[in-house]
């Protein structure tokens, strides 16, 4: 894919409602649960028609208190999030160098470009010492990158002092240290 290519491929993506707009009371909790490989569940039950994991998401944010929310204009529901409420589960790549661009392809189909508004960030899980990387997104939410997405980005990083980088949209983002 191509800078311009990319560029379009960003920009047409469906339009997602303004849930940071609206500003219901709390209707209470919900039980749905958003478990640690990013499956959802209703009572228990898992959800498998992916165009309803599609709307929840189009309507969830994650507010100052650290909760999530389901969120329309009348109601709001509090939800159970075990790590992060998505998942980048692939990428492309545009340009090379300073004009190189990275998108990410969210379990959702949603397309984010990996830049200044959506940093990654990568933090060592305590338990296994693992590298758990993290794209922020809008809303305060954020998609955890698969374990083979992420030795991907390891393929492409480059050196710098011992730390591996990535660099896109102008911008350098740390993977870590080469001794972890």
């Amino acid at each position: 894919m191509d800078l311009k290519g990319m560029e379009q491929w960003l920009r047409d993506q469906p339009r997602r409602p303004p849930v940071m707009q609206w500003h219901p009371a709390l209707s209470g909790d919900m039980d749905l649960r958003i478990d640690q490989r990013g499956d959802w569940y209703h009572e228990g039950t898992r959800i498998e028609r992916q165009p309803l994991v599609n709307l929840f998401a189009s309507i969830l944010r994650r507010e100052q208190d650290g909760d999530y929310y389901l969120v329309t204009p009348v109601e709001k529901w509090r939800i159970r999030v075990e790590d992060a409420p998505l998942l980048a589960v692939d990428m492309e790549i545009a340009g090379e160098g300073e004009t190189r661009r990275i998108a990410f392809i969210l379990n959702t189909g949603w397309v984010v470009a990996l830049d200044a508004t959506h940093p990654l960030t990568v933090v060592l899980d305590h338990q296994t010492g693992e590298p758990r990387p993290y794209l922020q997104l809008e809303r305060g939410l954020s998609a955890r990158l698969s374990r083979a997405l992420f030795y991907r980005l390891v393929d492409i990083a480059e050196p710098c002092g011992d730390q591996l980088q990535i660099r896109s949209a102008g911008q350098v983002f740390s993977l870590g240290s080469m001794d972890e």
